[in-house]
């Protein structure tokens, strides 16, 4: 995620060149086209290129809508996650007498699941200070890891509270936790496996590249030789449109764009291991001005 404007505006500007560049070879095509060799079917009206252009605005606005709602929820869950855990430590220190070794069970779920959703590997050894080798041979057997590990640390409290002859009224605080953990995890989950339909995925990719084909067509026999310079401008209006649209609706996909899940997991992290007296790694800091 962006968190410095000073390099945010770099990395849009770095997007924005490739179909700057291919906009305004095209726009001066046409106008070579139209002012050298007076191509007469270029002659194009301007009304139905008009009326593209404000339905296509329309139809990126609704697409972007809902591409940040997808974005916005799924930073709305890690919250969840983070309160969660969180209270599941304090949980742990006052009503468990520490289980540290639960707590740290739980500091290496949120990396876990960070994992599963962007559809990358762990380090081999990422998670060492955290799980056993058992622990981590055994939850990465099952299809879901971050519910095996999340259904393992549920076990973990209730062989604590036998042992420890514990009232249950505490099991039960705790297990509430665990399942707003579990809800949140399936919300995010939800978000991963539901793409937006493709008529807001695809349609609005084609009909921008195709507004930004006509667009001189119809402005060159008003704008004459600087057709490129208003038609380059409005076409990378739409195409930044769109581009914004198609980076927010993916929030876990890898770039300068998605979630800052490897930061908020490291968060969780320090906030767990902290306060049992376990030094816990260093904070990550923006590289190039992007939250990883």
């Amino acid at each position: 995620m962006i968190v410095q404007r000073k390099h945010g505006l770099a990395i849009l500007l770095q997007e924005s060149a490739p179909p700057l560049i291919i906009l305004a070879l095209w726009d001066v095509f046409v106008v070579v086209l139209f002012q050298v060799y007076h191509q007469v079917w270029m002659e194009q009206p301007a009304l139905p290129i008009s009326l593209m252009g404000s339905a296509l605005a329309l139809f990126l606005g609704m697409r972007n809508n809902a591409a940040y709602a997808r974005w916005w929820e799924g930073r709305t869950l890690w919250g969840a996650i983070t309160n969660n855990c969180r209270s599941f430590g304090r949980e742990a220190a006052s009503l468990l007498d520490g289980a540290p070794t639960i707590v740290q069970s739980m500091a290496a779920y949120p990396h876990v699941l960070r994992a599963a959703l962007r559809g990358e590997p762990l380090q081999a050894d990422s998670l060492n200070h955290l799980l056993s080798q058992d622990l981590q041979k055994k939850i990465y057997s099952f299809s879901n890891p971050a519910n095996a590990l999340l259904y393992e640390i549920g076990l973990a409290v209730s062989r604590e509270v036998k042992e420890k002859n514990i009232d249950g009224a505490v099991h039960g605080t705790v297990d509430r936790i665990l399942s707003d953990i579990a809800n949140a995890q399936g919300g995010l989950e939800r978000i991963k496996n539901t793409p937006l339909p493709v008529q807001y995925s695809i349609l609005p990719e084609i009909t921008t590249h195709l507004f930004c084909i006509l667009l001189p067509l119809s402005a060159v026999q008003t704008l004459g030789w600087i057709t490129p310079l208003g038609s380059s401008v409005i076409g990378l209006l739409f195409q930044t449109l769109d581009r914004s649209g198609r980076n927010l609706q993916e929030p876990f996909k890898p770039g300068p764009h998605a979630l800052p899940m490897k930061t908020i997991a490291r968060t969780i992290e320090r906030d767990l291991l902290q306060p049992i007296g376990i030094e816990p790694p260093p904070a990550i800091q923006p590289t190039k001005g992007v939250q990883p």
